[in-house]
């Protein structure tokens, strides 16, 4: 059974069992996860901030620490900064001397990220560049490739997302893309809202690229049923 509000874009429905995938991955994070009173200052400050409370749940927060890590990330490209709570987390997974770049199109929310990477003791490892997403990655020219690559931004603009972190990416590298599932609309073809015209078109491209390989990731939680895509490159 199900019911449906609006957000910005489309109906989103609202499942029967959520307040279960609710319980259930607040059992388990109270297990795995651990207070961290940076991460807990930035989303308070975010939100007095009055910015959309949207950063990624805390298992996925940790998932993105524990993959930096699992794969020595020294340099991390972040597309979609919001207020930074993602990047605390990576940040968090690479060594003091490793570094981020993250791009996201709102002054404010850049602004908002900053003052929570210092609460987070994490600033000086992060640049943030603001401006057009897709304008900005095209123009990026790193002097050595990324190691690890999150997107999370606008995701009608995925497949050029994707297309310009493959480019910046090292071989062994990972891109990870969230958001990929949107409670099932994403495989629902009849479905023309842009958001999800951009995901299939992302997914239609890596099913022809031989350079990576990939999965899709279902989850379900306190934000609902939704998923990430997980790349290597070859």
């Amino acid at each position: 059974m199900t019911t449906t509000f609006k957000n910005t874009n489309e109906s989103r429905p609202v499942h029967a069992n959520e307040q279960l995938w609710a319980n259930s991955i607040g059992f388990h994070n109270s297990y795995v996860i651990h207070k961290d009173e940076g991460i807990d200052a930035a989303i308070a400050n975010s939100e007095n901030n009055e910015l959309p409370q949207i950063a990624v749940a805390a298992n996925e927060g940790k998932f993105l620490k524990l993959a930096a890590q699992t794969i020595g990330a020294k340099r991390v490209l972040e597309v979609g900064t919001l207020g930074g709570v993602s990047t605390i987390w990576m940040a968090r997974g690479i060594p003091k001397d490793g570094r981020i770049v993250t791009l996201e199109v709102k002054q404010k929310h850049a602004d908002v990220a900053k003052q929570n990477w210092e609460l987070a003791g994490v600033a000086s490892q992060i640049e943030v560049i603001v401006g057009d997403g897709v304008e900005t990655i095209k123009s990026l020219r790193p002097s050595e490739p990324f190691d690890l690559v999150f997107i999370d931004a606008d995701k009608k603009s995925n497949p050029t997302y994707y297309a310009e972190a493959k480019r910046m990416l090292r071989s062994g590298g990972v891109i990870i893309v969230d958001n990929v599932v949107r409670d099932g609309r994403v495989a629902d073809l009849s479905n023309d809202d842009p958001t999800n015209v951009g995901i299939r078109q992302m997914v239609a491209l890596i099913k022809e690229d031989k350079e990576v390989d990939a999965t899709v990731i279902q989850t379900v939680g306190d934000k609902g049923f939704d998923g990430f895509l997980y790349a290597r490159k070859l």
